[in-house]
C-alpha cells in the first residue's frame, strides 16, 4: 500500500509540473506576429479544377457527363394496422 501511495503522489507531482509549465508558457511567452503571403496561381482562381502533382504534366479536363435523372420513388401502399398477436 505505501508503494501505491508513493506512485500516486509521484504521478500527481509530475502532472503538477506539466500544468505549471503550461501556465508559465501562457503567462510569459508572447507569440511574434509576422506578415505571411500565400501565392495562388491564376489558373486556380479562374479555371478551377484539381491541382496537379509537382513535376507532372497538366491533364485535360474530363468531358462533362450527362446528368442522370433519379429513378421515381415507388408508389406508397396504403398502410393497415398489424394483426394482433395471439398465442
Amino acid at each position: 500500500m505505501p508503494t501505491l501511495i508513493r506512485l500516486i503522489i509521484m504521478l500527481l507531482f509530475l502532472a503538477g509540473l506539466v500544468y505549471a509549465g503550461m501556465f508559465a508558457l501562457v503567462a510569459f511567452v508572447e507569440p511574434t506576429q509576422k506578415e505571411q503571403t500565400i501565392r495562388i496561381p491564376q489558373r486556380d482562381l479562374l479555371g478551377g479544377g484539381a491541382p496537379g502533382l509537382p513535376g507532372s504534366a497538366p491533364t485535360e479536363e474530363p468531358a462533362e457527363t450527362p446528368a442522370v435523372e433519379p429513378a421515381p420513388a415507388p408508389a406508397a401502399e396504403p398502410t393497415t394496422p398489424p394483426a394482433p398477436l395471439t398465442d
